[in-house]
């Protein structure tokens, strides 16, 4: 029989967005805006008699602007808000994050028996992510985990997407350049091409991971899934296994660790790549940067979906790996 799951389990997902959102902020606090510096003198006369500079043109450095190609690695501060700074980047993430929430919110508020319209996208959507989820972590696991992993897919999924639409990234302060009109802060920029975005929502599974597998295995079953001897053996073949397993759970211990920072990496690497690559097509042909970069806006569609996917299901895996109990890996495995 097919499981009926209750939508509003997408609204509960999509509750933890605003935790990203906050934890986002508190590790963004600290970052200095990104400013448009003003070109040095070289000589101290220049700021007087403008005769100065033109004599010697080769020696003054030439404008930041014109060093700066591309979109910066950083976000750009836009203002501060008790003390904390509020990057563009951040806006972004909000307004994902509560047009998700209203998004589940007005999809559930009046339940029908026969859905349609929002409600009947919500259940599809929340189905077809359980059934998947279901199938590789097992039936157990994801009544636990469902809510993470839901959430952590459709914010991504939705960040990626909000980040591709005209405006961001082209809207905000700048100068004039040898180019024309350059925007040196933006006003928004792509959720998921901030390093901090990505690096709270990989501390966040890191946390979960944690509590997770002390609820399923405990700590005495995270040691012997890390460091405890496989297979039966006996003697001296027995003792060499025991050292073996050891010392590689001491690789698995470093490689878990590092975890956070891949995840993390991984997802701001292509979302940040594919930004750069959208504006240096849309400014590589003077007169025609409205006809370059549409083939790759279809690319980063499908970018921004895989990245969500792998995120997701890498996150999933990793949980499965310390949670499963030897018994019952074989039905984990072959759950449906």
């Amino acid at each position: 029989m097919r499981k009926v799951l209750e939508p509003r389990s997408g609204l509960r997902a999509a509750s933890l967005l605003v935790w990203t959102a906050t934890l986002c902020l508190v590790l963004a606090a600290g970052r200095r805006p990104l400013m448009a510096a003003e070109p040095p003198v070289s000589d101290p006369r220049a700021a007087t008699d403008p005769t100065v500079a033109l004599a010697a043109p080769e020696h003054a450095p030439a404008p930041a602007a014109a060093e700066h190609h591309g979109l910066s690695r950083d976000a750009v501060e836009i203002t501060r808000v008790l003390g904390l700074p509020i990057t563009n980047s951040m806006i972004v993430s909000w307004v994902v994050a509560v047009g998700l929430i209203v998004f589940a919110h007005a999809a559930t508020r009046d339940m029908q028996q026969v859905p349609s319209g929002a409600q009947n996208f919500l259940e599809w959507m929340v189905a077809a992510l359980y059934g998947l989820l279901e199938g590789i972590i097992g039936a157990h696991l994801v009544k636990k985990t469902f809510w993470f992993f839901a959430t952590i897919f459709l914010f991504i999924l939705a960040a990626n997407w909000v980040g591709l639409i005209p405006g961001v990234g082209t809207i905000g302060w700048g100068q004039q350049g040898p180019h024309g009109f350059q925007i040196d802060q933006p006003l928004f920029r792509g959720a998921n091409a901030d390093l901090n975005l990505t690096l709270a929502m990989a501390t966040i599974f890191f946390a979960c991971w944690i509590v997770w597998a002390l609820q399923e295995v405990g700590i005495g079953g995270m040691a012997h899934e890390l460091f405890g001897a496989k297979g039966e053996t006996a003697g001296v073949l027995k003792l060499l296994m025991i050292l073996i397993f050891f010392a590689a759970g001491c690789l698995e211990v470093i490689s878990i660790l590092f975890r956070p920072v891949s995840l993390s990496f991984r997802l701001y690497g292509n979302i940040f790549a594919g930004e750069n690559m959208l504006e240096t097509m849309a400014t590589l042909v003077p007169g025609y940067g409205w006809l370059l970069p549409i083939p790759f806006y279809f690319m980063e569609l499908l970018v921004g979906f895989v990245q969500a996917l792998v995120f997701m299901l890498l996150t999933a895996v990793f949980t499965l790996l310390i949670c499963q109990h030897e018994e019952e890996a074989p039905a984990a495995a072959h759950a449906r």
